[in-house]
């Protein structure tokens, strides 16, 4: 394999796969310039129009590492968009589960690209593969190749999430709390601080709870979880429940590597909304983003603007709708961008005091990581945990009061909260809480931080491991596999 000819002295191999979704790729893109970065052959596997994105990505935050771009053909599915092969790019969020159960379908392609792989001279000690992709743990094991699982959320939301998949309680008034098997005595939740796709676990017929059973089967038997956090912000007893899931191979170890978005620098952004940061005093913005997945309406937008502008607080605000009229004077106190933005540099620029996030857990270790308190807005998934960590168990953000049932939030509420965030005693608070954490996650992944040393241990056990074998013949015939080898030079 020409790749590992030209890696001349690297002797281990890491393959990665990430799901097809932007939040997912991106932590694997860090990680992988990261293990290229400690001489480690590295292969990321996506598609071929998450390709452009990838060289690119890593062109920008990595541009002295090399990493291998392998890319595998996305399958067509009569229920999805042609062309679709990321789930930023499916038009509405319910078509997750489809898109999901579409890309089983890589499963052939990802079979042979396996085999030519384990047939290099190098080859690979272990597949990291997302979540979402709990088929290729068969394929792995069919080879005694480890298969670790990538979450892309914290270990406090996946354990209780796993919790509540087996325990789900019977409660029918939203506000009642309850405790979690194998949690600490005292957290407790409500049914609101539920994701939607676990309360839907009663039900057998849902398409989502289909998919996430054999997911659930497949993760848990995997050698060990890769988890995009860091020690000191993780509650150790939410660590030892999310283990207690895993079958005990190798100790169904979670390894906390992260901050991953520290793993790598970048290179300075040239925007109009940076230069716009450049003339805003220190610490007076407030930056608004809601991700790339959840839908907000027009009248939510409304709703948000008048609370900003009643607060007077000044805002940088991402809006992904392209309908959405602002209303008259909202761009006087504040920038509105409907375009990409690049939200580290946002989230260093000494002009952010605040981020209002929906809690999406890539977004919530940027704010951390650059020492920004979190207003929480969470809207789909796992986010409402994300929220409640973030609020009351590690103290670096405050929880805007949301309505049930998914009700719009009131212009009232979004200004008390601002103003709490930006200038009140809880956001005081907040900033000197997450200005510690800030320091620990840069340390953390530095020689001799505990993410950079879990991640050595975790190299030197896999080296343990007996390296997997491929002994049967490299099948051309069928699916078409594009290689790819970028080297990027600063």
């Amino acid at each position: 394999m020409a790749a590992a000819a030209a890696a001349g002295a690297k002797v281990d191999h890491v393959i990665l796969f990430p799901f097809l979704s932007k939040g997912h790729t991106i932590p694997l893109l860090h990680l992988a310039a990261a293990l290229s970065s400690r001489n480690i052959l590295t292969t990321l596997i996506t598609t071929p129009a998450n390709l452009p994105f990838c060289r690119n990505y890593l062109s920008s935050n990595a541009p002295t590492v090399t990493v291998d771009l392998l890319a595998i053909p996305f399958p067509c599915h009569p229920d999805l968009p042609a062309g679709v092969e990321s789930t930023d790019s499916l038009p509405t969020f319910s078509l997750l589960p489809t898109f999901i159960k579409a890309t089983n379908s890589l499963h052939d392609p990802f079979l042979r690209i396996l085999r030519r792989l384990l047939l290099s001279p190098t080859p690979p000690l272990c597949l990291i593969s997302d979540y979402f992709l709990g088929w290729t743990l068969p394929i792995s094991s069919r080879f005694g190749l480890p298969r670790l699982v990538f979450h892309g959320s914290s270990t406090f939301s996946i354990s209780l999430i796993k919790s509540l998949w087996l325990n789900i309680p019977a409660i029918s008034d939203a506000d009642d709390t309850f405790p979690i098997v194998g949690a600490p005595p005292t957290l407790r939740l409500t049914m609101t601080d539920v994701p939607e796709f676990v309360r839907q676990v009663v039900n057998p017929l849902d398409p989502l709870t289909q998919s996430m059973k054999s997911i659930e089967e497949m993760d848990v038997r995997s050698w060990g979880v890769i988890v995009n956090s860091f020690a000191e912000l993780e509650p150790p007893a939410y660590v030892k429940l999310l283990e207690s899931f895993y079958e005990p191979v190798a100790g169904g170890r979670a390894w906390l590597v992260g901050p991953l978005n520290l793993l790598t620098g970048t290179k300075p952004v040239d925007s109009d909304c940076i230069r716009w940061l450049d003339r805003q005093p220190v610490g007076s913005v407030v930056y608004v983003a809601f991700g790339t997945q959840a839908d907000v309406s027009d009248e939510q937008l409304d709703e948000l603007a008048h609370g900003l502008m009643q607060a007077r607080v000044r805002f940088l605000w991402v809006v992904r709708s392209q309908s959405w009229v602002a209303p008259k004077g909202a761009e006087d106190l504040g920038r509105i961008e409907r375009a990409w933005v690049p939200q580290k540099d946002v989230l260093h620029h000494v002009a952010v005091g605040g981020f209002v996030s929906h809690c999406g857990w890539n977004s919530v270790l940027e704010a951390v990581s650059a020492g920004v308190a979190v207003l929480t807005w969470p809207m789909i998934a796992e986010q409402c945990l994300n929220a409640k960590l973030v609020a009351e168990e590690i103290g670096v953000g405050i929880r805007l009061r949301l309505p049930t049932a998914g009700g719009v939030v009131g212009r009232k509420e979004v200004e008390e909260a601002a103003r709490e965030l930006m200038e009140g005693e809880k956001g005081r608070r907040a900033r000197e809480r997450v200005a510690e954490l800030a320091e620990k996650a840069k340390a953390a992944v530095v020689e001799g931080g505990s993410s950079y040393e879990t991640l050595e241990r975790l190299l030197e056990e896999l080296r343990k491991v007996p390296k997997a074998v491929a002994t049967m013949e490299v099948d051309e015939g069928e699916g078409q596999v594009n290689s790819c080898n970028f080297k990027f030079k600063s």
